[in-house]
């Protein structure tokens, strides 16, 4: 059997981490077994639905890499097919109409929850044999309710949680369209699984309850029933349920706040999933790891530091020449103008092994493109008196130099040794006349990221 996977959102927001997550553990399981992905939008729910979330929906997926085989398909424009197996089941004696109003509904969960009892429909228009059914009223456009089995059990193996059964008796008679003639959710993806030849459902453990629901009916249909395997919840750094208080609504706020996709997907992998210690990993080396067998069935919680470390990873690992394309436009929606020298891609060979996110490298690359002014407390604190006269010998003899950080490292320190002065009296006021900063690369590294003459700028300009 050719495994086919689905993820399935709702354009009803952006795509989250926990979405993200379930869509890279069914992607990840169609490419371990050589099979088949699909996205599928579940935009029934008009009124919340917008074509801004369904793009989002689509960018995250982008950005995060994961490669869809078909799709996306859209609800809306299947229902036709919703309506056909609607009219099926009907003519079957699988689905009624029922003429129940919603007042009527009201009440009479009411007086279930006076007597105690659980809140449910009471088949009134249930069709059995050998009862009769209230008269028709005039004024009421009926739902349609699938007839579910009276009695026994249903249960299925769940990849992640084991064994769960519910009690047919626990169900009451679900409506699968609404009285204006439109599908409900839990048919249409009921249809949808069956049409796509879906034979893994991977998605959040918030749907634990429609599954026996799905299920009956797909039995009604005499479809064949998928594997289901669902995720625990993400809880953020507190404990508490993942919300967007804990930090970005949207995965594309993780690009905003420069994080590397690579750096995402590594994470979100190791977020209820583990292959022994491993930590870090490549994306093909994912996919030949994951299976289900190793999902803790318990709550998975988010570590932003765990995160920040990951993505520091992952910056060393990268291509300077890559992290100046994606440093550019940040530096550039600033208001920067990046000049040819200093060298974006040097500044980030400099700087990558100290920052978390591109924004931090923007954060450091940004002082070499603008009219830096030192703060007065930093040049009080590190220009001392006794440094000045190294400092204009530097400011001299630096023209004479040859332009590499090994020959500015050794006139540095022969300056050192002339003047009877440790390392930090002269390196600190250099970092600071350079890149207003105490807190940066080497010295003579971070000079010959400037051109001569614009090292010279920014010296004499304190001196």
């Amino acid at each position: 059997m050719t495994v086919r996977t689905r993820f399935a959102p709702s354009p009803t927001g952006y795509l989250h981490i926990g979405g993200a997550r379930t869509a890279l553990f069914s992607w990840a399981y169609a490419r371990k077994h050589g099979g088949t992905f699909i996205l599928r939008i579940e935009d029934t729910d008009v009124e919340r639905s917008t074509p801004e979330a369904v793009q989002a929906i689509l960018d995250g997926m982008k950005w995060l890499d994961l490669n869809y085989d078909e799709g996306p398909f859209y609800q809306m424009q299947r229902m036709p097919r919703y309506k056909e197996v609607i009219a099926q089941m009907i003519a079957a004696g699988q689905a009624y109409y029922c003429y129940t109003s919603p007042a009527e509904l009201d009440a009479l969960r009411e007086e279930q929850r006076a007597r105690g009892e659980k809140p449910r429909y009471d088949g009134r228009w249930r069709p059995e044999a050998g009862k009769t059914l209230p008269p028709q009223p005039q004024d009421i456009q009926p739902v349609v309710r699938f007839k579910n089995p009276s009695g026994g059990v249903v249960a299925w193996d769940d990849m992640v949680k084991g064994r769960i059964e519910f009690q047919n008796d626990e169900l009451d008679d679900l409506i699968i369209a609404r009285s204006d003639g439109t599908p409900t959710y839990n048919f249409c993806v009921v249809v949808d699984d069956w049409d796509m030849g879906i034979t893994q459902v991977i998605r959040g453990d918030d749907h634990v309850n429609n599954t026996p629901r799905q299920i009956n009916i797909l039995k009604a249909l005499n479809a064949t029933v998928p594997n289901y395997a669902h995720l625990s919840m993400i809880l953020g750094d507190d404990g508490q349920k993942l919300s967007k208080r804990h930090g970005a609504v949207s995965v594309m706020q993780y690009d905003e706040d420069g994080y590397l996709p690579e750096a995402v997907i590594n994470y979100l992998a190791r977020l209820g999933w583990s292959h022994g210690d491993d930590e870090v990993f490549s994306v093909a080396q994912f996919c030949e790891w994951f299976d289900l067998d190793h999902i803790t069935p318990s709550a998975a919680q988010f570590n932003t530091e765990k995160l920040k470390w990951l993505n520091n990873h992952y910056l060393k690992a990268t291509d300077n020449a890559r992290l100046a394309e994606l440093v550019l436009p940040r530096l550039l929606a600033r208001g920067v103008k990046v000049s040819a020298a200093p060298s974006l891609e040097a500044i980030a060979g400099l700087y990558k092994e100290r920052v978390s996110t591109l924004n931090e490298l923007a954060d450091a690359a940004e002082v070499f493109y603008i009219d830096l002014h030192a703060e007065q407390a930093l040049l009080d604190a590190h220009l001392s008196a006794e440094a000045l006269p190294a400092l204009r010998e530097f400011a001299d003899r630096i023209s004479t130099v040859t332009w590499d950080a090994a020959s500015v490292g050794a006139l540095i320190k022969e300056l050192l040794a002339k003047h009877s002065l440790k390392m930090p009296k002269l390196a600190m006021p250099l970092r600071v006349m350079l890149v207003g900063q105490t807190q940066a690369p080497s010295v003579d590294a971070l000079a010959v990221l400037f051109t001569r003459e614009q090292l010279l700028a920014r010296v004499n300009k304190y001196l």
